[in-house]
């Protein structure tokens, strides 16, 4: 069988300039043999899999409260999505797949039970107690800390530009990303930039079809919306659905775009990437608009729905009510958390909870 160096080398010359090389160019932080098979990238892309964490995300929901509906997406589902579609725009700009792959498989790791108000309810518990919560920061800290893979170190062990790719994971659902932990003044990665951006093209998509199967809206509601309009004309001639045609608008658009400006902007290296002063991968001025308001569209029906609100606001009362129970009172798991971590209590309990699936927490609630 031929070297893995060999294989590597050869495995570069198919990528662009721009792109991270499969090797890596950061390291790990605690130095370890590589594989004798798999390139690095592969191999983190591996111990993300195997996680507990990435496990649990099965049971995790982005807007609904799990069991709603048997083909809501999970942060499960919505993340293998997220993947796919990173691959696929990464080999098409001739990008580290597998980089783009370990990104998108490990961005949601830090999420909370109950979506986006179980992180408001989090980071609001943890403002109360002197700390802050916001789940990029978190699913770093699953990687780094809380996920158990050696005795020899903490955490995963990942190569550093996931790591990087993680703490600059931003999407319009995350207003007001901290990037204390990255570099603020230099660009993502191209690869991670398309993570950013296939997050975003995953849950639209599947906004769209999960708001008319759970009768949030109808298809003529959302038919009013340019973008959606546009989609189901491609969608009706071939029998498709208006997930996969939402989806091929914005991959494709996706792709043009950021084929022009790395053309425009005479990107002929990675740190070319890095030292651009905005990012590279983007849709066009004309597409952000129409996206801006299928996105609003999406807000208003579905994410402030009173279904949703009333599933939301029983999320944060668990979350929170399970927060302070355990701080009075912490069960050995919290003990054996805060122990294994160092970390003050509330930390601890943070951890504990954020790891839940929205199942779990309402069951140990229940419970307690």
């Amino acid at each position: 069988m031929e070297s893995l160096s060999k294989r590597i080398q050869a495995a570069n010359a198919l990528l662009a300039p721009y792109a991270v090389p499969h090797e890596g160019l950061l390291g790990r932080v605690y130095p370890e043999p590589e594989d004798d098979t798999r390139f690095p990238f592969q191999r983190d892309r591996d111990r993300i899999i195997h996680t507990q964490a990435f496990r649990r995300l099965k049971g995790k929901t982005q807007v609904f409260v799990a069991g709603t509906h048997d083909h809501v997406r999970t942060r499960l589902t919505h993340t293998m999505e997220v993947a796919q579609i990173s691959r696929d725009i990464a080999r098409s700009l001739g990008l580290n797949e597998d980089l783009a792959e370990a990104i998108a498989l490990s961005h949601d790791l830090g999420h909370p039970p109950f979506g986006h108000s179980g992180e408001e309810a989090l980071d609001q518990w943890m403002k109360n107690h002197g700390g802050s919560f916001e789940h990029n920061e978190q699913s770093h800290r699953v990687v780094t800390v809380l996920a158990e893979h050696s005795t020899l170190f903490p955490g995963l062990n990942l190569n550093q530009e996931i790591l990087e790719g993680i703490l600059k994971h931003k999407t319009p659902h995350d207003p007001g990303v901290a990037e204390s932990r990255g570099s603020p003044l230099r660009q993502p990665t191209l690869e991670a930039q398309i993570v950013n951006l296939s997050d975003e093209i995953a849950y639209t998509g599947h906004d769209c079809e999960d708001g008319i199967r759970a009768g949030l809206f109808t298809q003529a509601d959302i038919m009013a919306i340019p973008l959606a309009e546009q989609a189901f004309s491609i969608a009706m001639p071939r029998g498709t659905s208006l997930r996969g045609a939402i989806i091929h608008i914005l991959v494709t658009d996706l792709l043009k775009t950021t084929e022009t400006l790395i053309t425009d902007q005479s990107v002929h290296s990675l740190e070319d990437v890095l030292r651009c002063a905005a990012p590279l991968a983007q849709f066009s001025v004309s597409l952000k608009k129409e996206l801006s308001a299928l996105r609003d569209f999406l807000w208003n029906r579905m994410y402030l729905h009173p279904d949703v609100l009333k599933c939301s606001h029983e999320g944060q009362m668990i979350l929170s009510q399970l927060c302070e129970q355990y701080l009075i009172k912490p069960p050995s798991k919290v003990r054996e958390l805060q122990q294994r971590t160092v970390s003050a209590l509330e930390e601890a309990v943070k951890d504990y909870v954020a790891g839940m699936t929205d199942k779990y927490a309402a069951d140990q609630l229940h419970r307690a």
